[in-house]
């Protein structure tokens, strides 16, 4: 098992501004899993997996990643686990613009301290992963959104992160693009030791999930299987 998660709960605000975000949430996650969270929006998914990436400090309920709970942790252990262990692809997709494609991939490594010229060439290898080393040297904005976001979970990858976090991953891309990249997610980047979490509206790509977990109103109401649980199955 690569997360537990128990009891979560989070608001905002206070007196009559007070709003219960997240309720009493716990779930699972295992490692070699992709695991969707679906709902709509305001249903409590990003403040569920912030708490669980160790961004947002529950108000109760713990978080066990391989059976350590991450906000027992102090602060230094917290800031750590968050280099070394999770791995993040926003929305967004959060390039910058200045840096040449290479470069941004190359952050997490400059973050935790390794020369430049090495980081740079581990980012070139990562980009050759997800098939765009050809395009180490141009910045960003000359990349199609398919290719932006493959940049992205490069950067997220380089680390060697245990838990991959995709927030809303095919929100800006068609419908072919979002499930070519998640298709490629799939192949290329789950494996028996990473535990992948995915945020989504987009139903589209349900076929790509281990399970698909639903929440409304700050609670979990219900755990399916997903499409790559019944080609298991019928693969037995």
């Amino acid at each position: 098992m690569a997360i537990r998660a128990e009891g979560l709960t989070k608001g905002f605000g206070q007196g009559e501004t007070f709003t219960l975000a997240v309720s009493d949430v716990s779930f699972e996650a295992y490692r070699g899993e992709m695991l969707f969270i679906v709902g709509p929006s305001g249903s409590g998914k990003t403040t569920m997996l912030s708490m669980v990436s160790g961004i947002l400090r529950p108000d109760s309920g713990r978080v066990m990643i391989e059976g350590e709970d991450i906000w027992a942790m102090g602060e230094d252990a917290l800031a750590h686990f968050r280099l070394h262990r999770i791995g993040f692809v926003f929305q967004d997709f959060h390039l910058f613009p200045r840096l040449t494609t290479a470069e941004n991939v190359a952050i997490p490594l400059v973050i935790q301290r390794r020369d430049w010229g090495e980081a740079l060439t581990e980012a070139r290898r990562f980009l050759d992963i997800v098939g765009l080393g050809h395009r180490a040297d141009i910045p960003p904005v000359k990349l199609s959104g398919g290719e932006q976001q493959r940049v992205a979970i490069a950067r997220a990858l380089i680390g060697q992160p245990d838990i991959l976090v995709l927030d809303e991953p095919t929100a800006s891309l068609d419908g072919d693009t979002g499930r070519n990249i998640i298709g490629f997610v799939r192949r290329e980047v789950l494996n028996d030791k990473r535990c992948i979490l995915i945020i989504t509206h987009d139903a589209r790509i349900f076929e790509f999930a281990d399970r698909i977990m639903t929440m409304e109103d700050g609670r979990v109401t219900r755990i399916d299987q997903g499409g790559m649980a019944h080609v298991a199955h019928e693969g037995v």
